[in-house]
């Protein structure tokens, strides 16, 4: 079987995994109005995952590092079907946080354990492309999986995106175990080693950007369902709708990003970047009631926030090209650390001010991830 296929069965797989982490920001409201909790209760389930996938992935990779890849695999997806289906099955707001605990742990070893086998089962000289398939599959959990979830939210209920997953996950399951070929474990890199890196002084500096980075995204996005239905007053239809084309938008930032990256330099794209999610943040208080406005800015919002990951992943390696996968794990790490702080950060924002000044919020990290941007390309410039 093709080298092709089998990284499109791992692409697939990282569709699953991220649909599950994304699909609760399209279906906030519903979640707390069928568990009788308020937004910011629900909201924390973004925050749960994200911490299990921060500090829970690390950990399971060290302790799992000699185990061969496919099996180790085969565990996590395992894992992770069984916490789509206890989502599915189990009542109450503080189960479906249990399960959302292990839903992040597995699904961050699947996602880190599928790039490692991409590279492997690549034709010489397109590990780079296989890498990015596998992520791709990531992305499309935003342009289809969010929407896809939303309306079959409406159409039945939340819970049965969760069923969903886990019936998908299961065939994963039987695919992997057929046509993915056994892998080899790694060498141990302790955790020590890993995060000996973050005292240096551009280490820390150049993951603080994907830390305000995200954290600003995290604020808006992890709201957005209920701040497009509230604050803005949009329908259902018209929700599912800027769903989708907000993540239409992100795969063009990230392909744009990825481009403008190659032809301007990572520094300069940070900083366009950062700046245009800043202003997209603020013209979309503004444009609360002017629709037009809104729907553009919420695209350029999309394209510029995505477009921040090619540059970004290259910034983290080339502070320390002789750890680039350390680097990236801990960026990772810090991505999702990020995701939950934005979440909690958001949940504080809606209850102690209001709904609508998340994007004002949201703009401010931005803000500073551009400080910690130029603050970076000076001390390269040293």
């Amino acid at each position: 079987m093709s080298s092709t296929l089998k990284i499109y069965i791992l692409a697939i797989l990282s569709f699953l995994v991220g649909t599950s982490e994304y699909v609760i920001a399209g279906i906030l409201d519903k979640i707390a109005a069928s568990t009788g909790v308020s937004l910011v209760t629900a909201g924390q389930l973004i925050t749960v995952f994200s911490l299990a996938y921060a500090f829970g992935t690390p950990l399971v990779m060290v302790m799992t590092a000699r185990m061969e890849r496919k099996k180790l695999l085969l565990f996590a997806i395992g894992f992770f079907v069984l916490s789509n289906a206890l989502a599915f099955i189990l009542p109450g707001i503080a189960l479906l946080n249990a399960s959302r605990i292990l839903m992040g742990i597995s699904a961050g070893v699947v996602v880190v354990v599928s790039m490692t086998i991409a590279t492997k089962v690549a034709r010489p000289g397109k590990e780079g492309s296989a890498l990015a398939a596998v992520l791709m599959g990531f992305t499309a959990s935003l342009i289809f999986g969010v929407p896809l979830g939303r309306i079959m939210a409406t159409a039945y209920e939340w819970k049965a995106v969760f069923g969903v997953i886990a019936v998908l996950g299961l065939a994963a399951i039987v695919l992997i175990a057929l046509l993915i070929p056994h892998v080899d474990g790694e060498e141990v890199v302790s955790l020590r080693k890993q995060f000996a890196l973050l005292k240096q002084p551009r280490a820390l500096t150049a993951l603080s950007v994907t830390f305000f980075w995200i954290i600003g995204y995290s604020i808006f996005y992890s709201y957005i369902t209920p701040f497009l239905l509230t604050a803005v007053g949009m329908s259902d239809g018209t929700l599912n709708t800027i769903l989708f084309v907000i993540g239409i938008a992100s795969l063009i930032g990230s392909r744009s990003g990825g481009y403008a990256t190659d032809k301007w330099g990572l520094h300069r794209v940070l900083i366009t970047g950062l700046g245009l999610n800043g202003i997209a943040l603020v013209l979309i208080a503004f444009g609360v009631h002017v629709p037009g406005l809104l729907i553009a800015m919420l695209i350029l919002w999309s394209i510029a926030v995505w477009s921040l990951g090619p540059p970004q992943q290259l910034h983290v390696i080339t502070i320390a090209p002789e750890s680039t996968g350390i680097m990236l794990s801990l960026n990772s790490m810090v991505l999702q650390l990020a995701m939950a702080a934005g979440a909690g950060v958001g949940g504080l924002v809606v209850e102690r001010i209001s709904l609508s000044a998340i994007t004002w919020i949201a703009a401010a990290a931005i803000v500073v991830a551009f400080g910690a941007v130029q603050l970076s390309r000076r001390m390269s410039s040293r």
